[in-house]
């Protein structure tokens, strides 16, 4: 018996590889049109930040550097704690720095002795980059903001706080879980 080559099924690509997808330079005009592609609601603070607020933090987009080379998101965690639990609170965002790729999470005091959580997630672009792992990239940021989130509401047993997110699955972005409009402050807790 013999197989007719035509009826063996082909697996591979129908079409040769085009090359590989574009290098760009990213902008916050491509950051927001992500977000819009999302259906995240966003604004921009006065320095031109995107910032993107759900109940209990805000998420920033932002290039720094001489030449925009430093994109970096930031998401700012308005629960206040007190200085006396700032060691248990080390403990716990530790045992998240160490089993996650990020954001990486740090405490800031400010000027007032007000304790509050800050995640952060960055990515050098001097010459460019693929704009595929750009965009994957920042969508999985995204999430890990959201998802840092109701991971410490769960962790520390803020009950409240995991249901004010809509106890969403870390990366789904459905209509609980969209940014409600910024008040417009542009107050980046900075």
């Amino acid at each position: 018996m013999t197989t007719d080559p035509g009826a063996i099924p082909n697996f591979g690509p129908q079409e040769p590889p085009q090359g590989p997808p574009p290098i760009i330079k990213p902008d916050n005009a491509l950051v927001g049109d992500l977000f819009e592609q999302l259906g995240i609601k966003y604004t921009t603070d006065p320095e031109g930040d995107i910032v993107a607020s759900w109940p209990g933090f805000r998420v920033y987009a932002m290039f720094r550097g001489e030449q925009q080379e430093l994109f970096a998101v930031r998401a700012f965690y308005e629960r206040a704690y007190p200085l006396e639990e700032k060691q248990e609170l080390l403990d716990v965002i530790d045992e998240w720095n160490r089993d996650t790729l990020w954001p990486k999470v740090y405490t800031h005091t400010n000027e007032d002795g007000v304790l509050r959580l800050i995640g952060e997630t960055q990515m050098v672009t001097p010459q460019g980059v693929n704009i595929d792992y750009f965009v994957g990239t920042t969508v999985n940021w995204i999430q890990a903001s959201v998802g840092f989130h109701t991971w410490l509401a769960e962790r520390l047993g803020l009950e409240a706080e995991v249901q004010s997110v809509g106890q969403q699955e870390q990366g789904d972005f459905d209509q609980d879980s969209k940014p409600q409009d910024e008040d417009g402050d542009g107050d980046a807790g900075e």
